[in-house]
């Protein structure tokens, strides 16, 4: 295989943009398939849950969200290790796939009407089956991503994986909002909650034949090593690495969740709006979110990756509890949606360089299983619970409880910034060429 030198002729940089939009196109239908269901679980939720109140369903849909980040750890292993030792193309072109089948089966899942106990069950398998491949979407992407990203640039190149999972999102929110202009809440209960999926599945095709394209980053020399993909070869020389990105993640995926899939939840069932008010609102909300992460990545560029950690880190936990407190009591949709943007911009701090600073810290051997696996573990305990550890602090009378549990994780991750190394003086990235 040949190396590319670190000095970029335009050819060069034509292919690594070409890369990142191939590879960041499947990471956004993955994402679209993932979110579509926390968006649309205000309409079938009694569809699979019929008992109990409002509040009720929407724990119990949110048990099947959480349930689905449960198999993030072993999707982070899995396709980690097959990233490292068979190429991260070939383990982006299996992640794709599953998350297609697995939106096609959910648009045609029958509900607890027909089939009895069976429908949530089965939603529950299907969910398992999604997590599991966005569990691998994520470090792959990041690893991939990070090593076709030109040297000096990492960060704004590296950004547009959060710009296409922020995308996911926003596309999901927009699908629902343009069925509630043409379908009324009985047809989207009824039916209508079943198209996002299937726009999901047909999408995640075309992300297929997208990322067929793509080229290889790591070389055989590297997928030859012994411990390539190995837990091994992570845990006997790069264990304070892993934990460092188990404690980040834990506070950056918890805040990153209460903010976006929470956040229309909570401004229904808290502050009192209309599902339709908290869906547009959110899509406004969440495209601003997506057009700041460039401008957050060339910012780390320019004062590092770790100064950046630091500087997420010390805002949120300054901040989290007033904007959660002013969110809850809003009474105008431009107020929350000022209240909501601010937070995010403040979380676009992280998740703008949120997979090069992983990837940053692991050599190419075990970068996607180190990324992957270390995220999914951060990302299946707190992020993936976010929603269910609100709306049951909601049920028992204590919300802001809430406030102050995303706040002690934010000290924490505050914590592990602290003492994350500076990848301008010791990064594994540095020097890395695109492969042939």
């Amino acid at each position: 295989m040949n190396q590319m030198a670190p000095v970029h002729d335009e050819h060069d940089t034509r292919r690594r943009i070409f890369a990142i939009v191939g590879s960041a196109s499947g990471n956004l239908v993955e994402w679209y398939d993932f979110y579509v269901y926390s968006f649309c679980a205000l309409y079938f939720a009694s569809e699979f849950f019929p008992a109990g109140d409002s509040t009720t369903q929407l724990l119990n849909a949110a048990a099947v969200f959480a349930a689905g980040f449960l198999m993030r750890p072993i999707g982070g292993w899995l396709f980690g290790r097959i990233a490292d030792k068979l190429g991260r193309r070939t383990s982006m072109l299996i992640s794709v796939t599953m998350m297609c089948l697995g939106s096609f089966i959910i648009a045609v899942l029958p509900t607890y009407q027909t089939i009895g106990v069976l429908a949530p069950i089965l939603l529950l398998l299907v969910r398992l089956l999604q997590g599991l491949s966005v569990g691998g979407e994520y470090g792959t992407t990041a690893t991939y991503m990070s090593e076709v990203a030109l040297a000096g640039r990492r960060g704004f190149f590296g950004s547009f994986q959060y710009v296409t999972l922020i995308g996911g999102q926003l596309l999901a929110v927009l699908v629902l909002v343009i069925l509630q202009q043409f379908l009324n809440e009985a047809e989207l209960k009824a039916w209508g909650w079943r198209i996002p999926f299937a726009i999901g599945g047909v999408a995640a095709i075309v992300a297929l034949f997208l990322r067929r394209s793509l080229h290889e980053t790591s070389t055989e020399a590297t997928r030859g090593k012994k411990e390539a993909g190995t837990l091994a070869g992570i845990f006997r020389h790069h264990r304070k690495a892993f934990f460092t990105v188990v404690g980040y993640t834990a506070g950056g995926s918890l805040i990153f969740y209460t903010f976006t899939t929470y956040m229309q939840k909570y401004l229904v069932n808290t502050a009192g709006m209309s599902k339709e008010t908290a869906s547009t609102t959110m899509t406004a909300v969440l495209f601003v979110y997506m057009l700041l992460q460039p401008v957050f990545g060339a910012l780390s560029d320019r004062i590092g990756r770790r100064n950046s950690m630091l500087l997420w880190g010390a805002l949120s936990i300054v901040t989290t509890v007033p904007l959660l407190t002013a969110i809850g009591q809003v009474t105008s949709s431009t107020l929350a949606f000022v209240l909501i943007t601010t937070a995010l911009a403040i979380v676009s701090i992280y998740t703008s360089i949120s997979g090069l600073v992983k990837a940053e810290m692991f050599p190419a051997e075990v970068r996607a299983l180190g990324v992957g696996l270390a995220y999914a573990i951060g990302n299946a305990l707190f992020g993936g619970t976010a929603e269910y550890v609100a709306l049951w602090f909601k049920s028992i009378g204590h919300e802001s409880w809430f406030f102050w549990y995303v706040t002690v994780m934010m000290v924490i991750a505050f914590t592990a910034a602290v003492i994350m190394p500076d990848a301008r003086k010791k990064g594994y990235l540095q020097g890395h060429g695109m492969v042939d």
